[in-house]
């Protein structure tokens, strides 16, 4: 039977203006998808800062970056290894950096590149993520604010994009830029904003978000998010709270999740 249908993974860009708690609702996302046991699940923390790895309780051992500069490092020497070698040792660098547990892998993208191209390295690597990406059933990025980073240095592809704003007049401009730039720069399925950190649903009827950003719902200041934000205690440990109720129903919103009858 051909598989090559089932291999591709439902690629979740997570975007956002800084500070909006963007990078909770990405651990919130991947608590709630690899609950599911059924499901494999690949994390990609494409933000500078790890803070996905923090969120989710994953040490971090190697980033892709890591991995480029040694290549780099290696090239600059005089090292001048055949095509087929930097590939066999891309592949086993690359699948070293996958931290996995259980249905959950975890794979961190580092700090910007250094100045200077290499361009070759680059394509590499981003067409070696795509295809362990394509092992999973979902994979969800947290990526830095903007979109260029997700299509140049993360994924080739996107199904599904998630634009995460506060109520601030500021935070829905961001998104509404980063929706402009991705309706150039890739090609995605489908595309929804989540509100975050409000405080009542008056509050999200007090917002007036354009027709195009597709508000699939909001989420509520939660203080248990907060609290283990604070703590520095991984969200996957968290049986239950408000927040990931009312991210269960943006997923199901966007075809991501189906609600429990």
């Amino acid at each position: 039977m051909d598989n090559s249908q089932n291999c591709k993974a439902k690629v979740i860009a997570v975007c956002g203006k800084g500070g909006v708690g963007k990078t909770s609702i990405s651990a919130i996302l991947v608590k709630i998808l690899s609950s599911n046991h059924k499901n494999s699940v690949l994390a990609i923390d494409a933000d500078p800062a790890v803070g996905l790895a923090i969120s989710l309780g994953i040490n971090i051992k190697k980033t892709v970056d890591d991995i480029r500069n040694d290549i780099i490092q290696r090239v600059q020497s005089g090292n001048t290894d055949s095509k087929t070698e930097m590939l066999n040792m891309l592949d086993y660098e690359m699948l070293s950096a996958v931290e996995e547990h259980n249905n959950l892998a975890f794979l961190a993208i580092g700090r910007p590149e250094k100045e200077g191209c290499y361009c070759q390295v680059n394509h590499i690597l981003k067409d070696i993520i795509t295809s362990i990406a394509d092992n999973f059933d979902y994979v969800v990025i947290d990526g830095e604010a903007g979109i260029e980073q997700v299509n140049r240095r993360v994924m080739q592809r996107v199904s599904h994009m998630i634009l995460v704003s506060d109520a601030s007049a500021k935070g829905l401009n961001v998104v509404k830029t980063i929706k402009d730039v991705a309706d150039e720069a890739i090609e995605y399925e489908k595309l929804g904003l989540i509100l975050n950190r409000l405080r009542s649903e008056a509050e999200r009827l007090h917002v007036s978000v354009p027709s195009e950003l597709n508000c699939i719902g909001w989420i509520p200041e939660d203080d248990t998010i907060r609290s283990f934000d604070i703590e520095g205690k991984s969200i996957l440990d968290i049986t239950d709270c408000s927040a990931i109720r009312a991210s269960k129903k943006c997923l199901t919103e966007i075809g991501l999740f189906r609600q429990a009858v």
